[in-house]
């Protein structure tokens, strides 16, 4: 997986995560990944759904250390 970004969202609470990854994701071109971290538990529900409506895919989750981990390619 080619991640061209990382964004450090740890300590965030709702909706700080989704709003740093939609200006995040912004800035990539189409096809590029982005790795998220984030400690927001409710940002697994927030960041699936925000990737589909905004029509990128969501490659992985993992969550590892209270740390919870997303790989989304922009659409």
């Amino acid at each position: 997986m080619n991640v061209v970004k990382v964004l450090d969202a740890k300590g965030l609470a709702c909706p700080m995560p989704i709003v740093k990854t939609k200006k995040a994701i912004n800035e990539l071109e189409s096809g590029q990944v982005l790795e998220i971290h984030t400690t927001d538990k409710g940002a697994k529900n927030d960041l699936t759904a925000w990737t589909k409506s905004g029509g990128h895919e969501l490659l992985e989750y993992e969550e590892e250390n209270e740390i919870l981990k997303f790989w989304i390619q922009k659409g």
